[in-house]
């Protein structure tokens, strides 16, 4: 779990750094990655399968599923945006800076997951600082 939540700060930091320069794709890319290492985070500390993008959906799915909150599937759907528009080039600056926002969003919703599991000791790689 820990190097999917190092590996997610790394690639969300170079995503809005990339963002915050124009390009696109690789901002792109790079902040899919962040809230797709979100996603194995959380499906690791559960034991649950998360090596395909088929089974980042399905984590996904579960997690929906257990809490109830339209917001996890919502957000990882936008933020699968990010991954198609690195490929397709379709996305305005604006709509990549509110895709950007979504991941943020859901990485942090995920990180707050984390950190109120009784499973979890608290590591300090939950406590990811801003910036």
């Amino acid at each position: 779990m820990e190097r999917y939540l190092k590996l997610g700060k790394k690639y969300l930091s170079e995503g809005l750094e990339l963002l915050s320069k124009g390009d696109l794709a690789q901002a792109s890319e790079k902040l899919w990655g962040a809230a797709a290492e979100a996603v194995k985070a959380v499906a690791d500390s559960r034991g649950w399968e998360h090596f395909t993008h088929r089974s980042l959906a399905e984590a996904v799915s579960r997690l929906y599923e257990e809490t109830g909150d339209p917001e996890i599937p919502r957000l990882y759907a936008s933020a699968e945006s990010l991954h198609a528009n690195f490929y397709e080039g379709f996305a305005s600056p604006g709509l990549v800076k509110l895709y950007a926002e979504d991941a943020e969003a859901l990485i942090e919703k995920l990180r707050q997951m984390l950190l109120k599991s009784p499973e979890n000791n608290r590591s300090s790689s939950l406590e990811v600082s801003e910036g």
